[in-house]
């Protein structure tokens, strides 16, 4: 039987939309990167074969050679599963459960508390992979924060120089007042618009204070 021939919901493609890719057996997973069947064999058909043959930690391991060795596998069909594979086990590698991870604003604050009881203005970016974990963080100036005292090229280095996917600008007030001026709407906006051009996202804003903070993402100030 083709896939095409299944009911909706048991076709691998319209699961994952529907369920997500969790809820995907491994025959179903490996099915959608096969794509196509051969003749009397469907691509589910396929990978289950190939699963029977080789264990997932085996088809890390095996050669294109090896896998075009499976009937219904050519050349065009391993490498895409050989090229998925590898994706996901860098992208397991390169995840350290160790770095705090940044989902919230309270967890950001968190970070943040050295900023309080300052009596300069000091801004600080952090900076984020793109599971949200903090890589760094790193002090940009000390003093009255100005577009001239913060520039671009002194946010956005250490972003490149870590890999970082996204930041979070930060700055307190000795005031311990929590408004936002027009000079701080300035800076975040032309750092939002030279992080479009490095594909580096600015997630938010925070401006701490001795005993409280105002993020301009939950204001809706340019994070909209």
């Amino acid at each position: 039987m083709k896939i095409k021939d299944l009911p909706k919901h048991k076709r691998p493609r319209e699961k994952l939309i529907e369920k997500g890719a969790e809820n995907l057996s491994d025959a179903e997973l490996l099915a959608i990167l096969i794509r196509t069947g051969r003749s009397g064999k469907s691509a589910l058909d396929i990978a289950r074969e190939t699963l029977k043959k080789y264990t997932l930690s085996k088809l890390l391991a095996i050669s294109k050679d090896e896998l075009t060795s499976i009937k219904g596998l050519e050349v065009t069909k391993a490498i895409t599963i050989k090229a998925a594979l590898e994706l996901g086990s860098r992208a397991v590698g390169s995840f350290n459960e160790s770095l705090p991870i940044l989902d919230s604003v309270k967890s950001t604050v968190a970070q943040l508390a050295d900023l309080r009881g300052k009596q300069k203005e000091y801004f600080k970016v952090l900076y984020l992979n793109a599971r949200k974990q903090l890589l760094f963080k790193e002090t940009i100036s000390i003093g009255t924060l100005t577009e001239t005292l913060v520039h671009p090229r002194e946010v956005f280095e250490p972003a490149i120089r870590h890999l970082a996917s996204a930041i979070i600008l930060a700055h307190n007030h000795p005031s311990k007042n929590t408004d936002i001026s027009d000079e701080d709407i300035k800076l975040t906006e032309k750092l939002i618009q030279s992080g479009a051009i490095l594909d580096i996202d600015v997630i938010d804003h925070i401006i701490i204070t001795d005993d409280g903070y105002v993020s301009f993402k939950e204001k809706g100030i340019l994070f909209k």
